[in-house]
């Protein structure tokens, strides 16, 4: 007969329904209002690629500029991280979510002053001060909900978010930039980044009303159900590392996980930043054109990214998960730069690539929250994101840089290829036995 502790039922067949069922009402109650969160976020992350199209003419910004400027944006990211999932470990995820967003919408409606390199320098710093530790917060919000063997599935659900964010973000800016130019003095890239910053202030204020801290303080749960899902975290809690921030930090396992999730952002952000570019490249001009043609790769890669992380979780089997996505975009960038003149091949290829890079996000997670716990897993994977998305700052300023140089994205675009092909490597490195849960 099989029981878990605690839940008062007869057979096996009956506990898995049991669970099953607990596990799909605490989906159902924490996971959209985070997915939207999520949305919002990327959105007023990444909006910028899409200002460019007129702001830098506006502004007089070279791809050079644009690029170190969209990228600062995780300079501030890195400083903040730790700290700020340390302090959401310790007061609470609904106080601290809240005020990571509500602040970075604040300061992602601010971008509307920005008049040139320095200011656009000083707010896109800013922005990534204020959003700091929203990614690995939500990340560690999860490990306290759900156990390993189901995490994989519900951390691709919840960065499908990504994958929404361009399918609405895209049309929905090139609309606004379109339509708005004049209306009451402001550009079109000026409207966007207000429009934009709407969502992210008011999900800020639900989160202080919806969200629970820990599994004991929902009241929308029965106490069977609270038992089970704390059976379950407690006995896999134990067999993590929960160490100090000291033995945190001299992790060499937490390192290799900054090195591999560097690689990947490398490749999402490239693409992130410079998709628009790319695409007008190929010879479309409409600004909404472009927003619709951006919205395809990324509705393609939400599917493969729901239906890839099922399959590791049914599998137990993470490392190849990971790895095989990682050079599937790779492959995908490298044919981006072959279609560079034809609008439909170019956009078959990054769409591979899009599907590739945002695969391999969700499932890379599953690696570092198999070893830790506690507050190592918060200061863990806290210092992971933020080494990882200094590719963020790295990445758009050396494809900028390297456009700049020879007047083309391809050479930006063999090296994210590189990038790739190096994580998918590095991740067959970490032992099956540690990760495969």
């Amino acid at each position: 007969m099989s029981t878990t502790p605690g839940v008062p039922l007869s057979t096996g067949r009956d506990t898995d329904s049991f669970e099953a069922r607990t596990y799909a009402k605490v989906t159902w109650h924490i996971l959209p209002l985070l997915f939207l969160c999520y949305v919002a976020s990327y959105l007023d992350r990444v909006n910028v690629g899409f200002a460019k199209l007129q702001m830098a003419t506006d502004l007089h910004l070279s791809d050079t500029v644009f690029g170190l400027g969209a990228g600062i944006f995780f300079i501030g990211y890195f400083i903040f991280e730790v700290p700020s999932n340390v302090i959401l470990h310790r007061v609470g995820a609904r106080i601290w979510i809240a005020r990571i967003m509500v602040t970075w919408g604040i300061v992602s409606g601010a971008m509307v002053f920005v008049n040139g390199p320095i200011m656009f320098y000083v707010m896109r710093f800013l922005l990534g001060v204020a959003e700091a530790g929203f990614f690995p917060g939500v990340v560690l919000y999860l490990t306290y909900w759900y156990p390993a063997n189901r995490r994989g599935k519900i951390t691709a659900l919840f960065m499908t978010a990504i994958a929404l964010s361009g399918v609405i973000g895209g049309p929905l800016s090139g609309w606004v930039m379109q339509s708005m130019p004049g209306v009451y003095g402001l550009a079109g890239w000026q409207w966007m980044f207000i429009i934009e910053a709407i969502p992210s202030l008011v999900l800020g204020l639900a989160t202080i009303a919806y969200l629970q801290d820990r599994v004991h303080d929902a009241k929308w749960l029965t106490d069977d159900e609270k038992k089970l899902i704390a059976t379950q975290i407690g006995a896999e809690d134990k067999e993590k590392g929960e160490g100090s921030l000291s033995q945190t930090f001299a992790n060499p396992r937490v390192w290799l996980c900054a090195l591999i999730y560097f690689s990947f952002v490398m490749g999402l952000y490239g693409v992130g930043f410079w998709l628009p570019t790319i695409i007008k490249a190929t010879g479309v001009k409409s600004p909404l054109d472009i927003g619709m043609l951006t919205a395809v790769p990324y509705a393609v890669a939400a599917v493969a990214m729901v239906l890839i992380g099922r399959s590791a979780d049914r599998l137990r089997e993470r490392r190849w998960h990971v790895a095989i996505p990682g050079v599937v975009g790779a492959v995908g960038l490298l044919l981006s730069t072959l279609f560079g003149d034809n609008t439909w091949l170019s956009m078959s290829a990054l769409t591979l690539a899009t599907v590739g890079i945002l695969t391999t996000l969700p499932l890379f997670w599953s690696l570092p929250t198999a070893f830790l716990g506690g507050t190592a897993a918060a200061a863990g994977i806290a210092l992971i994101n933020s080494v990882g998305n200094l590719a963020g700052f790295v990445s758009p300023f050396m494809v900028g840089w390297l456009k700049d140089l020879t007047h083309s994205t391809n050479s930006g675009m063999y090296m994210l290829t590189a990038s790739l092909v190096l994580g998918a490597l590095l991740t067959l490195t970490m032992p099956a036995r540690l990760v495969n849960k």
